[in-house]
């Protein structure tokens, strides 16, 4: 539960309509989002290793946008785009959604847990 809280203040109440907007299309607002994203983890561990690793890899997701680009891989790897199908907009923006979290969510586990 501790985990999912820093998630999320980390990810959402830390992150300004700027920095959103702007992570996908700068590396310094993607660095400064992950820099910030780490500060709630600051409470679960002091471990650098694992925070660079949270950090780091929240930056690669979140500036690359991989969970979009894996729905572009599901899609050309099946000949599909199930599971999104034809699902409006709005819900495959939020499956993406759900995607990007879900990678967030594995990592930082495994980071706290094993390093």
């Amino acid at each position: 539960m501790e985990q999912l809280l820093a998630h999320l203040i980390g990810d959402y109440v830390l992150q300004n309509h700027t920095t959103a907007v702007r992570k996908v299309m700068s590396s310094r607002y993607a660095f400064l989002h992950a820099l910030m994203y780490c500060l709630p983890f600051l409470f679960l561990t002091q471990n650098v290793t694992a925070l660079a690793v949270i950090g780091s890899t929240h930056f690669v997701i979140d500036r690359y946008r991989l969970a979009r680009r894996f729905k572009l891989w599901y899609e050309q790897l099946w000949g599909s785009t199930e599971p999104f199908g034809s699902a409006p907009e709005w819900l495959t923006g939020w499956l993406i959604i759900l995607i990007d979290n879900t990678a967030h969510l594995c990592i930082n586990a495994a980071a706290l847990r094993w390093l």
